[in-house]
């Protein structure tokens, strides 16, 4: 692969004089030792690895560097029962809860209602520096992760957005997705703090119109560098602004010490319970797939 091709990159951009700003992201190998997790089937794959790029676009535009983005997919009755995937700091991390039984009765290319039925996304927001927590919640409607997010935008934030999301699987070659979110700002500087919105400004309408044009062979394409995409896509504007792109990696922050500290704040008698008949409490990262083991004895040592 080409490395000016941005693979497990974010790249962002402004077009001022459309008062719009946007994101497009490649995730290759980093994807795929995301998955490597958890041995999903296609469906899943798909769909897990969409959520990776929907969550990435999403956290990679959080001033706050220490801040995290959390979306996660939810229902009752579905076959999916709970899809999660957040950012934070350039790490991607994700997983999926799923009947494997009722997914083989619906077909190899399920719809997103196939496998949610009447379910909800979640999206929060964590801001390290101040502490707050905005979230916002939505149907899970649409026929995509990405027609749901622009959904949220458009009922939660009142900020008209465009999302589109690619994913491929070629034999050999492993898991390959893209994105792209662009959006609409307030008239005035790009980046003011949203005051309203018009969802039929003129300027929105053009540069949402230039962005439907973008095929998913260019978003995947690891040959295409992000920039080249940027530029095929509104060259003909006055000025487009990118930024330095994003490094994103796999990100899964389950640790030893941090999983002892809070099994430590249950009493002795529950963490009894919890141990096997060796005394040793094991705990399973739905992320990342590893075990770890916690040894009563630990906590009698301090």
């Amino acid at each position: 692969m080409n490395s000016s091709a941005h693979i497990d990159q974010a790249l962002g951009f402004t077009i001022p004089s459309r008062n719009a700003r946007g994101r497009v992201l490649r995730l290759g190998p980093v994807l795929d030792d995301v998955l490597a997790a958890h041995s999903y089937p296609p469906p899943i794959e798909r769909l897990l690895a969409s959520a990776l790029v929907l969550a990435a676009l999403l956290g990679s535009t959080l001033k706050d560097v220490d801040g995290q983005l959390t979306l996660q997919a939810q229902t009752e009755n579905g076959v999916v029962s709970l899809l999660v995937a957040d950012y934070k700091g350039g790490e991607v991390r994700g997983y999926a809860k799923f009947d494997a039984d009722r997914l083989a009765e619906i077909g190899p290319d399920p719809t997103l209602f196939g496998l949610f039925g009447k379910g909800y996304l979640a999206i929060t927001f964590d801001q390290a520096v101040t502490g707050e927590r905005y979230q916002g919640i939505v149907p899970l409607d649409g026929e995509s992760l990405a027609q749901a997010a622009e959904h949220y935008f458009f009922q939660s934030e009142q900020i008209p957005s465009v999302v589109q999301i690619a994913v491929r699987h070629e034999a050999g070659q492993g898991c390959f997705a893209a994105g792209m979110l662009l959006q609409h700002l307030p008239e005035g500087e790009v980046g003011r703090e949203r005051l309203h919105t018009r969802h039929d400004h003129p300027e929105w309408e053009h540069v949402q119109a230039l962005a439907t044009t973008l095929k998913d062979e260019e978003l995947t394409d690891a040959a295409l560098p992000l920039t080249d995409i940027v530029w095929r896509l509104f060259h003909e504007e006055e000025v487009v602004r990118v930024t330095e792109p994003v490094d994103l990696v796999k990100g899964c922050r389950c640790d030893l010490a941090h999983i002892r500290s809070v099994i430590g704040r249950f009493p002795a008698k529950e963490r009894a319970e919890m141990a096997d008949d060796q005394g040793v409490i094991g705990v399973d990262c739905a992320f990342c797939s590893r075990l770890f083991p916690v040894s009563l004895d630990s906590f009698a040592q301090g």
